[in-house]
C-alpha cells in the first residue's frame, strides 16, 4: 500500500504468528492499545463494515477521552479500519483521522503496521505534535510484549 497524504505510520515487527498477534489485537485490546499509565475501556466495537466503535480512554488523573467511531472495514485476521469521522447511525463528527491497523506474516512471525490517515496537513501536524510516534508506538509495543515469548 503507498503512503497516502498527510499519514503517520507505526510499524513493528512482531515474533509471534499472525492468528496470536490478530487475537490479541481484537479480543485484548484493553491490555495493550494505550500508552500506559493510561488505559482504555471498551464500550463497543462492532467487528464489522458499519459496526460501532465506543471506548473511553482513561488517564492516570482520572481523565475520560470518550472516542466513538465506526469500523469502516474488517477482513478478519488481516486489517480493520475505522473513523471518527462517523459515530453509530452514521452521525457526522468532529472528525480527526481514519485508522488503519493491518498484520501480515513476514518469516516466523508477524509484520504490524498501524496508519491514521488526516483530512488535511494541518489535523497531520497536530496529531504528530501530540505524540503519535510516541503513544501508537508504545501501543505498539505492549501488543508485542503481550504475544511474544
Amino acid at each position: 500500500m503507498t503512503q497516502a497524504a498527510h499519514e503517520l505510520t507505526v510499524t513493528r515487527y512482531i515474533a509471534a504468528p499472525p492468528a496470536k498477534v490478530w487475537h490479541a489485537m481484537t479480543e485484548r485490546m484493553e491490555e495493550w492499545w494505550c500508552p500506559k499509565p493510561w488505559r482504555v475501556r471498551i464500550i463497543d466495537v462492532e467487528w464489522r463494515a458499519g459496526g460501532r466503535s465506543s471506548m473511553e480512554m482513561l488517564g492516570p488523573n482520572g481523565e475520560v477521552m470518550p472516542n466513538d467511531g465506526i469500523v469502516l472495514e474488517f477482513v478478519p485476521g488481516k486489517r480493520w479500519v475505522s473513523t471518527d469521522a462517523f459515530t453509530a447511525g452514521w452521525v457526522p463528527a468532529g472528525p480527526m483521522m481514519v485508522g488503519i491497523w493491518e498484520i501480515e506474516p513476514e518469516g516466523d512471525g508477524t509484520r504490524y503496521t498501524a496508519r491514521a490517515r488526516h483530512w488535511n496537513a494541518a489535523d497531520c501536524a497536530r496529531h504528530k505534535e501530540m505524540g503519535f510516534e510516541a503513544g501508537w508506538g508504545a501501543a505498539a509495543d505492549q501488543l508485542a510484549s503481550l504475544v511474544e515469548g
